[in-house]
């Protein structure tokens, strides 16, 4: 199994993120990582935590509208270029990336990155047959 992420949509004014973030540590829900994404009116809150599935309950339980669902997330060598030789590898294939964002690593040497393509099988297929290393939840 891959990686869950939770996508939350939350009106776009201040104290949301406090909010949302105020009922996942009450749920005891960890987090690794998060990206936010607006517009003037709304906002998609992206976060990867240690227990999807306990995350949405809380979330739904005060209100919140949020989804799981799978992403892909993999290593590259922290060095310059190793995020542009899979983007390439990814590019050369079709494959449309519709958002990306890090994703916080303590191993030394390594580069964790988490996307969303149109075709979450085939990215990893690639990834895979090209030595990139797939995350799944127990790296997080």
């Amino acid at each position: 199994m891959g990686i869950r992420q939770l996508s939350v949509f939350v009106e776009n004014k201040k104290g949301s993120l406090h909010e949302i973030t105020d009922v996942l540590a009450k749920a005891g829900v960890d987090l690794r990582s998060m990206c936010v994404a607006d517009t003037s009116d709304f906002g998609i809150v992206r976060i990867i935590a240690n227990d999807p599935q306990k995350a949405k309950a809380a979330l739904d339980a005060s209100g919140h509208t949020a989804n799981i669902r799978e992403i892909t997330a993999f290593a590259v060598p922290d060095v310059p270029g190793g995020l542009a030789k899979v983007l390439s590898l990814l590019e050369g294939r079709g494959v449309n990336i519709e958002y990306m964002y890090a994703l916080i690593t303590s191993e030394a040497g390594k580069a964790y990155t988490v996307m969303r393509t149109d075709d979450t099988e085939f990215t990893e297929e690639i990834l895979r047959s090209n030595g990139i290393e797939i995350l799944d939840e127990s790296h997080i």
